[in-house]
């Protein structure tokens, strides 16, 4: 079955990118160093969507694209489905200045990666003349919800999605513990009622959803069933929502751009 969904998602990749702009940009952000991530645009886009996968978040990405690790990640590897539900789309990578060990891991709560992410929500906003979402997975929430905290109104983004949020984590903040409270945008959280990852379980999302006090909209959607393989915590479990990609997706897609 795996490998159905992955042959499946590949179809739909091609399929889609088929209609659709795909570049990668390089933009300045701190001195010295320049931030890249992989643009797919379809055509009439109606919103846009910075994908931040999990783990050390160092895709490693070249020139044409082709990334050396995170392709299984859920928002990368479900990246066509987002486009092909009207959302142009931006995979960010570490930035230059961290393409090395650890990459992200003990940087994605920090002022540098807020002004990297500031850059590519500029560039986002002027070059495309879209809302623009920052959506999160697994170590990628902290990035999401840490950045938005971080940037001043009209600076950030237009609303965030955490899937998968980092609930509970002895070797940094976990979401909850974050300033999410002053968050006045709009904040989804998505998570899997059977996610057995100790740091994301679902039993501690009510942490997190009382947190969210002064979001102009906020909302939990949970989904059950899908397959889960090997390691809890990573993309092929429950936790990385293996099988139920499509369903997600829109789900998450029509929130985004609900009006």
């Amino acid at each position: 079955m795996r490998a159905l969904i992955h042959v499946v998602l590949a179809w739909l990749a091609c399929a889609t990118l088929a209609h659709a702009a795909e570049k990668v940009v390089d933009i300045p952000t701190r001195p010295g160093v320049t931030q890249r991530f992989l643009l797919v645009e379809p055509p009439e886009a109606k919103a846009a969507v910075v994908l931040f996968a999990g783990g050390h978040g160092g895709l490693q990405m070249d020139k044409s694209g082709a990334l050396r690790w995170g392709k299984g990640n859920f928002l990368v590897r479900s990246a066509p489905l987002f486009v092909a539900n009207g959302l142009t789309v931006a995979i960010i990578d570490a930035p230059s200045d961290r393409q090395s060990t650890p990459y992200l891991s003990g940087y994605r709560e920090g002022a540098e990666h807020a002004a990297d992410v500031k850059a590519v929500i500029a560039w986002m906003k002027e070059n495309t003349k879209l809302p623009v979402w920052l959506i999160g997975t697994s170590r990628g929430t902290q990035s999401a919800a840490s950045v938005a905290t971080r940037l001043p109104p009209g600076e950030g983004p237009n609303g965030i999605v955490l899937t998968a949020s980092i609930l509970s984590d002895r070797r940094s903040r976990a979401v909850p513990e974050m300033a999410v409270d002053k968050l006045t945008i709009p904040v989804l959280v998505v998570h899997h009622q059977e996610d057995a990852c100790r740091a994301t379980l679902f039993r501690d999302v009510p942490r997190l959803m009382d947190k969210l006090t002064s979001a102009s909209r906020k909302e939990l959607m949970t989904f059950r069933g899908g397959e889960s393989h090997g390691d809890p915590c990573e993309a092929m479990a429950y936790h990385g929502f293996n099988g139920l990609e499509k369903d997600v997706v829109a789900r998450i897609a029509a929130w985004v751009t609900a009006r």
